[in-house]
């Protein structure tokens, strides 16, 4: 350990001789990765809050000072993204659920039950992976509003439920897509998971007399948390960020039922350009959804994240 001298002066070579060069390069990366991580996000914050003029005048980074501090990019945000949260919500936590739920019985089905033509099946699901969302653009248009147009053939009976509008149908075709084209990589999730699990799991499940359907109830839907919880924050992830299906089926920004990814980049444009106070705190906002539900599910995603690797 370094010591003082006697007469109370500094050991200079005992003290660099103590220092652990190895945690300071820890040290160091650590402060460098919280910079690389927390600066854009102090940067987002600051020009959420500053006014059009404070923010073409002060470096991005810099706190509002003055009259360049505003709450009302906020304000006017949520007012313009009010709706849009309630369109979003209602569209993404049904297809997540849907389709989450669907994939972990299809998984099970391919994984720990045996049956003819399974690995056939299962290509199918692998392929339908892969399918881009622009393939089934207008196949898809073309399905839900000549073929098939359920929309407005629910219409009246949407309007009827409490706190609902007609136009909300609009949504129940976009939450049908997104379980149909959400249900192959869910199942390929839950899959890998159900690989790890021992047969004896669904054996002795036979042995007691219980039935495929009561074995997946009883036994493998419980320990399953860990996994759900993963691939339900992966999957309401991409449905309430999606943009191309919405877009195709919801038509544009200010359709009554558009979601908040239609809205967002139509807020704080204008003929005299973009005010980026106000776009950025819509952005945050719109932020807001997905981060409580990475708080809520923040210790199911990581036993599942422990379970995968």
């Amino acid at each position: 350990m370094s010591q003082s001298s006697p007469t109370g002066s500094f050991d200079v070579a005992s003290l660099v001789e103590d220092v652990n060069l190895r945690r300071v390069g820890q040290y160091a990366l650590v402060v460098f990765f919280l910079g690389f991580f927390l600066v854009p996000l102090e940067t987002g914050i600051m020009t959420a809050i500053k006014t059009n003029e404070s923010v073409a005048r002060s470096l991005p980074f810099a706190p509002p000072v003055g009259e360049g501090f505003t709450l009302g990019n906020i304000q006017f945000a949520l007012e313009q993204l009010s709706g849009s949260f309630f369109n979003s919500l209602i569209m993404s936590i049904p297809a997540t659920i849907g389709s989450v739920l669907f994939g972990s019985m299809a998984a099970y089905g391919l994984t720990m039950v045996n049956w003819r033509a399974q690995m056939g099946v299962l290509m199918l699901f692998v392929v339908g992976v892969f399918v881009p969302y622009q393939a089934v653009l207008v196949p898809l248009a073309r399905f839900w509003n000549n073929i098939f147009p359920l929309a407005r053939m629910i219409e009246p009976m949407v309007a009827s439920i409490p706190f609902f509008q007609g136009y909300h149908a609009d949504l129940v075709p976009l939450v049908i897509t997104h379980i149909a084209y959400g249900i192959p990589i869910c199942t390929i999730l839950f899959r890998s998971y159900y690989q790890s699990l021992p047969n004896s799991l669904v054996e002795a499940g036979k042995i007691d007399g219980a039935s495929i359907t009561k074995i997946y109830r009883r036994i493998i839907l419980p320990i399953s948390k860990p996994m759900f919880g993963v691939v339900f924050i992966y999957q309401f992830t991409q449905i309430y960020n999606e943009f191309l299906f919405a877009f195709t089926l919801v038509t544009g920004s200010d359709a009554p039922a558009a979601p908040v990814t239609l809205v967002l980049p139509a807020i704080g444009a204008s003929t005299s350009g973009i005010d980026f106070g106000i776009r950025m705190s819509a952005a945050f906002l719109a932020a807001v959804p997905t981060l409580i539900l990475y708080v809520a599910f923040a210790e199911q995603f990581a036993k599942g994240l422990r379970t995968e690797a």
